[in-house]
């Protein structure tokens, strides 16, 4: 098993301090390059906000709202612009509306997937079995958006989007592309806008897919400590909480420990067997026997036959092929083992997604995952349409879905892999009034619901362990592409956010 980011799946990331001060509009950038490299030199300035009025039908009710699509400057240490920031913002009117910011993860990824597949008014069909790239990208109303109880403001870090930065390369990677540094000035462009808006006084909450979810405890932190502003809430889609739960593999049970259920839970659905009531007793089986035989290891031939027994059973693999993986089932092989028959993959974010296998014969798999592959094309043409079309915000330049390039340029650090758990705590024992739901698909691979169940029961209950829960949906790291699930997830938020 090796450590990977729930999105690209190459990179490692570092950290470099240096703090950002504040944004505003009329700065002028210390240069005109987007990354720095010679072939972005002098682009045009980013236009104005732009902003149209727009209707959803949903439930039965109209809503009524503004869709904005602007730029955040991000200043360095000595006031000097290095970045900008594009946002969407989706407000509607009415007093004292909650305001909720989201982001995607990667590092890499924009916000459209949470804008167009989760939370925004409209969504684009993608991610889901039968999807393909070049299907048309068509934006519907979106049943499963929070615009009726919350303004949403989808943020799109440097190098993701449109954002860009405007220094070179070197620098844009120690500013942006770090694990510190991009808590920092994404807390900023939070806070920037809660006062351009006028909404410091709204009720606030985050919203942190994947990566996200990683930085969704780092950000509230920061932001109650070092900046004043305290989230009501936070809702954390499939995060990242712990990199180092991963390492180990030859020694520490953990790592089998995460994957296992998942991989049970994809077999129990291809069963037309997936229920919340069928996964308890393989939850309390993987944290009980199944430990306890991957820790006794050779010194007790007996555990292991029946442990490797057992997830054959949970499981449907070859019997020969858990064998042979001693029970530990290793994501990428599992992903190949299971649709070797059909010449097919199943992917790391929801593994009974599939796709053609285009290198079936080689050792390991060569093609990249079925759902990333699918994915950039519907958002970034659907985005791009919204952007500039319907919004009427003209600019020209590429639009990153999700950048391999901005992945790349993290680099590891024993930040990092510290993961957010301590963040987490540390957020929900500052503010007794803060609620966190944390949301997984019982398939994802990338982020499986597993490490956050344990990591959520070694919390301290503080007061009222019902303050931070964790749910899990059929499907996988995206589980709301499913409308079942994405029904099942707005209910669990309109009950944490106190909606009707």
């Amino acid at each position: 098993m090796r450590k990977t980011l729930p999105f690209a799946l190459l990179a490692a990331l570092l950290v470099t301090a240096a703090p950002l001060v504040h944004a505003d509009d009329d700065a002028k950038p210390a240069s005109t390059q987007d990354g720095g490299s010679a072939d972005t030199l002098h682009l045009p300035p980013l236009p104005a906000d732009a902003h149209v009025s727009q209707t959803a039908e949903i439930d039965g009710h109209t809503l009524h709202y503004t869709v904005t699509v602007g730029k955040l400057p991000v200043r360095d240490e000595k006031g000097t612009v290095t970045g900008e920031v594009v946002f969407t913002a989706y407000t509607m009117p009415g007093k004292n509306r909650p305001v909720t910011f989201a982001l995607n993860g990667g590092p890499g990824a924009s916000s459209v997937y949470l804008n167009f597949g989760a939370i925004g008014p409209k969504r684009v069909n993608f991610g889901v079995e039968g999807s393909n790239p070049s299907d048309p990208a068509v934006l519907h109303d979106n049943p499963g958006t929070w615009l009726g109880f919350t303004d949403l403001i989808f943020i799109d870090p440097i190098g993701t989007g449109y954002s860009r930065a405007l220094v070179p390369q070197d620098k844009a990677t120690k500013l942006f592309y770090s694990t510190d540094n991009d808590i920092t000035y994404l807390s900023r462009i939070v806070y920037d806008w809660l006062v351009k808006n006028g909404r410091m006084e709204s009720r606030k909450y985050l919203v942190g897919e994947s990566y996200g979810g990683f930085r969704g405890p780092r950000i509230t932190e920061y932001l109650q400590t070092q900046l004043g502003v305290a989230m009501n809430g936070v809702v954390l889609l499939s995060p990242y909480l712990d990199a180092a739960a991963s390492d180990n593999e030859n020694v520490s049970p953990l790592p089998w420990m995460l994957t296992l259920p998942s991989i049970a839970a994809a077999h129990l659905e291809r069963d037309h067997q997936l229920t919340a009531e069928a996964m308890a007793p393989i939850i309390d089986y993987t944290r009980g026997d199944y430990a306890v035989a991957l820790m006794k290891g050779h010194t007790d031939p007996a555990a292991t036959d029946a442990m490797i027994k057992k997830v054959t059973e949970l499981t449907g693999l070859d019997p020969v092929f858990v064998k042979r993986s001693g029970g530990r089932l290793e994501t990428q092989a599992y992903l190949r083992e299971v649709y070797r028959s059909e010449g097919k993959l199943g992917s790391r974010y929801d593994s009974n997604v599939t796709a053609w296998d285009p290198f079936p014969y080689a050792p390991h798999q060569v093609g990249g995952d079925p759902i990333l592959n699918g994915i950039i094309a519907p958002t970034t043409t659907a985005m791009v349409n919204f952007v500039t079309q319907t919004v009427g915000w003209k600019y020209y330049g590429r639009y990153n879905a999700l950048s391999y390039d901005v992945n790349k340029a993290w680099h590891e650090d024993d930040d990092a892999n510290e993961g957010s758990a301590k963040q987490l705590r540390e957020a929900v024992a500052n503010d007794p009034n803060l609620h966190v739901l944390i949301a997984h698909g019982w398939d994802d691979l990338s982020c499986p619901f597993m490490a956050s169940v344990l990591i959520v029961d070694q919390m301290p209950d503080m007061g009222d362990p019902t303050r931070v829960q964790v749910k899990e949906y059929p499907g996988g790291h995206m589980f709301y592409t499913r409308p079942s699930s994405q029904a099942a997830f707005l209910q669990d938020v309109k009950t944490m956010y106190g909606a009707r």
